[in-house]
């Protein structure tokens, strides 16, 4: 089986309407669609869902298997703007920014807490790290 790299991820969340103004106006998804409870994004070549599940708590005592985190890949020349606008809109940050496995990243939370990650290293760069 052959894959040519990610394609998209599909996020749920509690506010369809807040989470789209954080993915579109905090960090600049473009919205190519929005239906009564799902929404479609495009960031760079990745596209993502966002899908409303009416009535999900989020769990903070223990969130179990699952997503960890959503990391995006982003060019070392946009990383300090996109980490400036992060804190220009006080989105919480988890970690970072750092130097961490070849790549600047920072780590930071959606409205409902996914952690999301923009990353400037490559999978070749963090394997050197591993090594």
């Amino acid at each position: 089986m052959k894959v040519s790299g990610f394609n998209h991820v599909t996020i749920r969340v509690t506010d369809l309407k807040a989470s789209l103004h954080f993915y579109v106006e905090v960090l600049g998804m473009e919205l190519v669609h929005r239906g009564r409870l799902d929404a479609y994004l495009e960031w760079g070549t990745a596209w993502v869902c966002l899908i409303e599940r009416e009535g999900e708590a989020i769990r903070e005592e223990n969130p179990g298997p699952g997503v960890d985190h959503v990391a995006f890949s982003i060019a070392e020349e946009d990383f300090d703007e996109a980490v400036e606008q992060l804190r220009l809109h006080r989105v919480p940050v988890v970690r970072g920014p750092v130097e961490r496995g070849g790549g600047r990243v920072i780590n930071f939370l959606d409205p409902d807490g996914t952690q999301l990650e923009l990353n400037t290293g490559d999978l070749r760069g963090r394997m050197k790290v591993w090594v």
